[in-house]
């Protein structure tokens, strides 16, 4: 009788100029294999220059992984995604950033929810760890760290700072991330966005966590106030950009009131 072959996970990594990069590596050496699978590792280098290629070869030596590089240039983080992308040949995709550290359950919970629901990309939770010195009123709000949001019971878009693909899916052959945002931001919300509008599902994987140092240069207010006045340019523009008039209409007074009401509450909390 034939053995099964074993099925095949690529880990992509895109970096650029992060030191954080060897701790990433080091946590997904040392987590739990998913039974069945052969697991690999890609990275994809977003610097001007390979800066990064010195410490993935060294480690790639040091942990034993299969690791792939690949310079991807330009300073655009579609640029590196599309990179890993290219780069994979395997079943399953999973990307994890550069300043994360995998938990030793985080690739097999990701697989296995994959497999339960059959969903064509599962998300798994970040979690932010705050220095000692970041302000009480952000470490209690949690604000740094990533969950899907659910929509009438859906999740309709995702994020790849933790989340597995299974890239040969319809809706996912093929499908590249925007070189348009690659420098804005929105890029991963655009691309599942999509994936959705062509028939994939997302899942989610609550044991599948991963984790992220705050810097002291994101635990501040006005980091947080850019990065969600991104989010709402994103989330506009998507909602806009098939929508007829009287829906964006519809849109525009529901966004108005929704700041209304933040506004007002921002008051009464001041």
């Amino acid at each position: 009788m034939a053995v099964a072959k074993n099925r095949s996970i690529d880990i992509c990594v895109c970096t650029f100029r992060r030191p954080e990069l060897a701790d990433t590596l080091r946590s997904i050496a040392a987590m739990d294999k998913p039974a069945g699978f052969e697991v690999g590792v890609v990275v994809a280098d977003n610097d001007d220059q390979p800066s990064a290629q010195p410490l993935v070869k060294a480690l790639a030596q040091e942990l034993k992984l299969q690791i792939r590089y690949r310079h991807a240039p330009a300073r655009n983080i579609s640029i590196a995604r599309n990179a890993c992308l290219d780069a994979s040949v395997s079943d399953l995709v999973a990307f994890i950033d550069d300043d994360e550290t995998a938990s030793a359950r985080w690739l097999a919970e990701l697989v296995a929810t994959a497999e339960a629901s059959g969903a064509t990309a599962v998300l798994g939770p970040v979690r932010a760890r705050y220095r000692p010195d970041a302000p009480g009123w952000m470490r209690e709000g949690d604000f740094h760290s990533t969950l899907p949001v659910w929509v009438r019971g859906e999740i309709r878009t995702g994020y790849t700072c933790n989340v597995l693909l299974r890239t040969r899916e319809e809706s996912l052959r093929g499908r590249r991330f925007s070189l348009a945002r690659g420098q804005t931001g929105g890029e991963d919300t655009e691309f599942f966005d999509n994936m959705v509008r062509a028939g994939g599902s997302i899942a989610f994987s609550p044991q599948a966590f991963v984790e992220e140092v705050v810097p002291r240069a994101r635990a501040a207010f006005d980091w947080l106030r850019r990065r969600r006045f991104r989010f709402g340019q994103t989330h506009g523009h998507l909602i806009g950009h098939d929508a007829s008039g009287v829906r964006r209409v519809a849109q525009v007074g529901l966004a108005s009131a929704k700041a209304a009401y933040c506004f007002g509450m921002a008051a009464l909390t001041a």
